[in-house]
């Protein structure tokens, strides 16, 4: 495929078919509240730093986009916060006119139709290349490994040791930012938090959340935590740290 691939910046006009765009990720993962520091302000904000990607065949017509977001890292750990933790340093920095020392990728999303044909490692790529000509010398991300949700009792830590026998990681997500030069650096594990009623976790998931314990959820990556009792649950997501050393 004959892909155009730009900045919001550069095609502001493809803001709203940006957010039209079909995905295939689950309700709840939408619900995390630190997520409205991000894609409310996208377009004024991080225009620079939102990729688009169209088939030259059809002008305007969106099959992958991903998100990147400068923030303050102020030393070498990656936080414990992963994904969510980037976007309130990334806000906080903006808000108090700090120049930031990091770039974390935060998403990667293919239309549906157009999952499986290696576009996923395309768009890497291009997050790779779009750091680099912004300055920074490192790409970070916190990966939520692809095939995790089928092995949700699995400790992360464990997951992402999980090799093949050429030594690329088991994960196909993992192995494909492996390959694209990643290094695994930590697990981040508290990297996305999304909490709700009792009731609102039925409605995302039509599952029943009548008693209290873990509750395996189709699409995540470890269970949820509910308390029936108290008419709340928790889902706090381990993400994978990734460093990718930019030319």
């Amino acid at each position: 495929m004959d892909l155009r691939i730009t900045t919001l910046a550069e095609r502001p006009e493809l803001e709203s078919r940006l957010w039209a765009m079909p995905d295939s990720w689950p309700v709840f993962m939408k619900e995390d509240p630190v997520a409205d520091l991000f894609y409310p302000v996208v377009g004024a904000e991080y225009a620079e730093f939102a990729l688009v990607a169209e088939d030259r065949d059809q002008p305007g017509e969106l099959v992958a986009r991903a998100f990147s977001a400068p923030f303050l890292l102020e030393g070498d750990e990656l936080p414990d916060d992963g994904w969510d933790g980037v976007l309130w340093r990334a806000a906080r920095a903006r808000r108090r006119g700090r120049a930031p020392d990091a770039i974390s990728a935060l998403e990667i999303t293919i239309r549906p139709d157009m999952q499986g044909k290696g576009l996923s490692a395309v768009m890497l790529g291009a997050l790779r290349d779009q750091a680099a000509r912004l300055g920074f010398g490192e790409l970070f991300a916190p990966v939520r490994p692809s095939g995790k949700h089928l092995q949700p009792r699995t400790p992360m830590a464990d997951y992402a040791a999980l090799r093949r026998e050429d030594g690329l990681p088991a994960d196909p997500w993992l192995r494909v930012h492996v390959r694209a030069g990643g290094v695994i650096e930590k697990v981040a594990r508290r990297s996305m938090v999304v909490p709700g009623t009792v009731e609102e976790w039925r409605g995302w998931t039509g599952l029943a959340f009548d008693d209290s314990g873990e509750v395996e959820v189709p699409g995540a990556l470890v269970p949820v935590h509910c308390d029936a009792d108290h008419g709340h649950a928790v889902y706090v997501e381990p993400n994978v740290w990734v460093r990718h050393r930019l030319p």
